[in-house]
């Protein structure tokens, strides 16, 4: 029997980015926005506030958009502060290369296994789909999600009773199954 497992965020990540008042390098997003009009020209920002100082950074959205160019629905969701728009704008790689900001998802996210933490039976498949691009480390989603040590996820792929088709090492971000044999 296969179990489901889902990575979910519980609130958007911080902002890894210099502060210029106070040197701290980490902001807190709302999902709010700030939009400009330039005659028929737009600039819009996602606001983060510093963690140390609370000083107010912007990061860009638009930036001198014709206003015929901006589709309305969008301009819509930015008017409303939409939380939901603010996650997929942190979401995508254009927009942290751009603004030369990275992500920190520490605390920021959950496991949800569906059931019973501690799968007792003898194979164990689960499949683990990821509601947002979450980088995490496999062994420590695995040791969260089984109940176990993560020192014993890793002896358990080293002998070769933990396995999958994605490298159980690293951090990953994206859906992938593991098989384990007890």
């Amino acid at each position: 029997m296969l179990n489901d497992w889902v990575v979910m965020p519980t609130c958007l990540p911080l902002v890894l980015r210099r502060c210029h008042a106070c040197a701290s390098e980490r902001f807190r997003t709302s999902g709010k926005f700030r939009v400009n009009a330039h005659h028929k020209l737009l600039d819009a920002w996602l606001l983060a506030l510093c963690t140390g100082c609370g000083k107010t950074a912007k990061l860009t959205v638009l930036e001198r958009m014709d206003v015929r160019s901006v589709r309305p629905e969008l301009l819509d969701r930015l008017h409303a502060n939409d939380p939901f728009l603010a996650a997929e704008l942190l979401q995508d790689p254009v927009l942290r290369r751009r603004q030369r900001v990275a992500l920190d998802w520490s605390g920021a996210w959950r496991l949800d296994t569906g059931g019973p933490n501690h799968p007792d039976r003898e194979v164990t498949d689960v499949s683990v789909r990821f509601a947002a691009r979450i980088p995490v480390r496999a062994t420590r989603l695995i040791a969260e999600g089984c109940g176990l040590p993560r020192a014993e996820v890793e002896r358990l792929v080293a002998e070769g009773k933990l396995v999958s088709a994605v490298r159980l090492s690293g951090s990953l971000s994206g859906d992938f199954t593991f098989t384990l044999r007890r």
